[in-house]
C-alpha cells in the first residue's frame, strides 16, 4: 500500500512547489520535477484503476464486516491459509468467566 501513497505525496509536494513560485517562468528544476511527477502518475494509473475496482467490489462486504465487529483488539492478526482463505481468530481469553476464582479481602 505504501507504493501507492508515495507518488501521491510526491505529486502534492510538486504541486506545492509550483504554486509557491512567484514568477511566471518555471525553472529547469521545476520543469524536471513536473515531468517526473507526470511520468510517475502515468505509471501509477493502472494500479490506481485496479484499486478502484477492488474498492467497488469489496467495499460493501468490508462495510458490513466493520459494522459487525465492535472491538478489533480482541482478534489476532489475519492469517492466510495455503488455499487462499483468510482467517481472523479471536484471541483466547486469559481465564473463562466460569474459572475465575473469587477474591476474598481480609
Amino acid at each position: 500500500m505504501r507504493h501507492v501513497f508515495a507518488p501521491l505525496i510526491a505529486l502534492c509536494f510538486g504541486a506545492g512547489m509550483l504554486a509557491a513560485q512567484e514568477d511566471d517562468a518555471p525553472s529547469m528544476m521545476e520543469r524536471g520535477a513536473q515531468q517526473f511527477l507526470e511520468g510517475l502518475l502515468l505509471e501509477m494509473e493502472p494500479a490506481l484503476e485496479g484499486m478502484r475496482g477492488f474498492i467497488d467490489e469489496m467495499g460493501p462486504a468490508l462495510t458490513k464486516l466493520m459494522g459487525e465487529i465492535e472491538d478489533w483488539s480482541v482478534y489476532e492478526a489475519p492469517e492466510i491459509l495455503p488455499n487462499g482463505d483468510i482467517i481472523i481468530r479471536r484471541k483466547p481469553d486469559e481465564l473463562p468467566d466460569a474459572e475465575v476464582s473469587p477474591q476474598i479481602e481480609l
